[in-house]
Parts: C-alpha cells; sequence; structure tokens
C-alpha cells in the first residue's frame, strides 16, 4: 500500500494527522482566539504550521508541542529565524504544563487542531493544570457535540459533566471536512474551554465524582436508585433531592456534585 503524503509529509495515522489548509478557517480561528502581543500560548500538535504561521505574529512568545520528529524538524527549519517561538519535542499527553507558569509567565492560553484519537484523554489531562487562562480546540464534532451536551439530551454524559465542572465551554463554529488533508471522514467543531477561575459547582473530590459518574452512565439505560444501588439507597437519593427514577441522563451537574461530596464525606 502507498504510503498517503501531503506537502511532502508522510501522514502518520497513528498521530491522527488531518493537516487544516482551508486559509478562510484559519483566519477564522486566529480571529476567535484574538491574541495580544503581551500574551503567551501553547500551541499543541502545530503540524506543518498552517496556524503557527500567523500567531507567532501577533504573540510576546509561542510554544509549540509536536510529537512527530518529522514535524519538529520541518518546524525547526522553517521558523529558524523567528526568535519569539519555541518548539518542544513531547508527547502532549505527558508534558508538564505548569512548567511554561513556572519559568517563563503566570498564566498561557492554549490552542491547536487537536489529533481525535487523544483529544479526551489531553482535555482530562490539561484540566489539572492552573495556569491555563483558556483553551481553543478543534475536535471531532461528535467529541464536542458531548462537550456542550445538557442534561436530557442523547450527548450527555460523563464528558459533559466533568468538562462543563472545569470550563466554561462555548460553540465557535463548524468546519467541513475538506477543510483537512487528507480529508477525514468525519465534520469537526472550534470550541473555547474558559477554566472557571471560581468553581461553578462545589465538589470535595474529583475521584468522587469520576466513580458516581462511571457507575450512573455505565448503566445508562437503568434508573439512578438501580444504577447507584453500590452507594446509595432509594431513601438516601430521596434526601439528596434526588428522584430516584431518572435516568442519568436526567441528573444535573449540580446533582452529580452532590452525590459526589456525599461519598466523599
Amino acid at each position: 500500500m502507498a504510503k498517503l503524503k501531503y506537502n511532502h509529509h508522510i501522514v502518520k495515522k497513528k498521530f491522527g494527522q488531518n493537516f487544516l489548509i482551508d486559509n478562510d478557517i484559519i483566519n477564522s480561528i486566529v480571529y476567535s482566539i484574538n491574541p495580544k502581543n503581551t500574551e503567551t500560548m501553547i500551541e499543541i500538535g502545530p503540524g506543518l504550521g498552517a496556524l503557527t504561521k500567523h500567531m507567532y505574529k501577533y504573540l510576546n512568545k509561542l510554544f509549540l508541542v509536536e510529537y512527530d520528529i518529522d514535524l519538529v524538524n520541518r518546524l525547526l527549519n522553517y521558523f529558524s529565524d523567528v526568535k519569539n517561538l519555541k518548539i518542544f519535542f513531547k508527547n502532549a499527553l505527558k508534558f508538564d504544563f505548569s512548567h511554561i507558569d513556572n519559568k517563563y509567565y503566570n498564566s498561557v492560553r492554549v490552542f491547536g487542531n487537536l489529533p481525535y484519537n487523544i483529544s479526551v484523554l489531553l482535555l482530562l489531562h490539561l484540566f489539572k493544570y492552573k495556569n491555563i487562562y483558556d483553551m481553543h480546540f478543534m475536535f471531532q464534532k461528535e467529541v464536542a457535540n458531548r462537550l456542550l451536551a445538557f442534561p436530557n439530551t442523547k450527548h450527555y454524559g460523563r464528558l459533559s459533566i466533568i468538562s462543563q465542572y472545569f470550563c466554561n465551554i462555548t460553540h465557535l463554529f463548524d468546519v467541513f471536512p475538506e477543510s483537512f488533508r487528507p480529508i477525514p471522514k468525519v465534520s469537526s467543531t472550534f470550541l473555547r474551554l474558559s477554566p472557571y477561575q471560581k468553581k461553578k459547582y462545589y465538589l470535595k473530590n474529583l475521584k468522587s465524582l469520576i466513580k458516581v459518574t462511571s457507575l450512573a452512565f455505565g448503566n445508562r439505560r437503568k434508573i439512578i436508585k438501580n444504577s447507584l444501588f453500590e452507594l446509595f439507597s432509594e431513601n438516601e437519593l430521596i434526601n439528596l433531592q434526588i428522584d430516584p427514577t431518572l435516568r442519568a441522563e436526567n441528573i444535573s451537574i449540580e446533582q452529580y456534585c452532590r452525590l459526589s461530596n456525599c461519598i466523599s464525606e
């Protein structure tokens, strides 16, 4: 089988590489992010530099995190004369984003056309860092729908709850597959995630929220008194002002936090 190439680069499926080529979309991304010259930003998965070559011109400092050594070498060559840009050859899932905070600046903004195969894991990794001011990412549309979903909708689930506990999430625009090379089989959505400086919901322990939502949505066809029977009796649910006959997708984030706080005690 012939190796798939784009712009003389051999596309590596294991890295989920789909390169953005649509200049109108690129301009929309830059406009949405609205970079300022006093800011420091981190681009995850810069690829061939389609966004990078626009963004660095506005910024005091731009850091790139790229895990494909072939792309790292291309970026180093292309941006060799750019002084306000630094490239890390790192796996973003293992990158210490507090390193940027401690060594350089108090807060950073993060953006990127994320590899879809790691987007959810990467978000969960990024939520751990308090030095991130905001994030602008391209997601597979299905993942974006889950991130944005409200209770009582089919896309609402664990990802919705955990992500919305950490961030205010805004839909910016959708992107057709033809805006990428190679052309993916799915549509995409560009989102803004703004971590709460003061959390919207009171939660004692994130592990408890993960446990409760895992049980609830692992049995999402069951009513909540049956899916959470290991943790709560029917009377306990009623005392927590949660209808035991509801299903997992009918429970609000605030209610899940209430359940989680109860088992934390």
